[in-house]
């Protein structure tokens, strides 16, 4: 989003409910964080004493009369949303980015983990918007899915892309495994590389006895299988003619969360 365009100001209704999200008592924004982050963007804090919400929404108002356009709103939001804050709590950073993102989505724009605003096609009813943001929440809650695979398909699940979250699934299996070992190589041959032969780089287990060498060797070919089934598809098959459902997605979903989880816990 360029910088120099002047947004209009937000309704009421949108501030509101930015700034419920944003000043949330259990996962929002401190009072102290609150006034620093107002006095870095240069908005005056009108009512310090207010409750965290109204207190924020009152400063929002008061500069958005004065200035006559929205972008110091954009401007705080940027500011409290730095990536690096959730650094140890990404999942969290996953509900607030879809809370506030359900509203940004009627002005046309999303606020996404790389901290940037990124233009998309607006909606016009409360019902688009959220469903944008319904299956990430379910997601979340539901499956408790592995942060790492939040953080390569959040964007694609908030637009219910599908498609291109599954290939984003697959390669952030990849890269959690070239993280861990340094090896270049990609897919099914990544795999081998690391989890196979008979004395593999990572271990999912001690790897002594008969069952625990079974146990890697049928994690290694489900890892494999994953490449398989689902990114070879997505890679070179056009989306028209590799439709995947919801249902479907949210289960590779959940056996890559598997997957990444067994990975992370690995031995080298």
């Amino acid at each position: 989003m360029r910088k120099d365009i002047k947004r209009k100001p937000f309704g009421s209704g949108d501030l509101e409910a930015l700034c419920k999200v944003l000043a949330k008592t259990e996962t929002g924004l401190t009072g102290s964080e609150i006034a620093h982050t107002l006095a870095q963007i240069d908005i005056v804090d009108t009512d310090p004493t207010m409750t965290k919400w109204k207190r924020l929404y009152n400063a929002f108002v008061n500069d958005q009369n004065k200035r006559q356009y929205g972008n110091k709103v954009l401007s705080f939001i940027a500011t409290a949303l730095q990536p690096t804050r959730y650094i140890n709590n990404r999942e969290l950073y996953g509900l607030i980015l879809v809370d506030v993102n359900t509203v940004l989505a009627f002005h046309g724009l999303e606020f996404r983990d790389d901290g940037k605003f990124h233009t998309i096609k607006s909606v016009s009813t409360l019902t688009e918007a959220e469903k944008r943001s319904k299956k990430l929440k379910t997601s979340i809650f539901d499956r408790n899915l592995h942060e790492d695979l939040l953080r390569f398909c959040s964007a694609e699940l908030l637009q219910d892309n599908y498609f291109h979250a599954v290939l984003e699934a697959t390669k952030s299996v990849a890269s959690k495994v070239r993280s861990m070992t340094g090896l270049n190589s990609d897919g099914p041959q990544l795999i081998d590389d690391v989890f196979g032969g008979s004395n593999p780089i990572l271990k999912i287990n001690a790897f002594k006895t008969d069952t625990e060498k079974s146990e890697q060797k049928g994690f290694t070919n489900l890892a494999k299988g994953l490449f398989g089934t689902f990114r070879n598809p997505t890679a070179h098959a056009p989306k028209i003619e590799w439709n995947l459902g919801e249902q479907d997605a949210l289960d590779l979903f959940t056996l890559a969360s598997y997957v990444l989880r067994r990975i992370g816990n690995s031995y080298k």
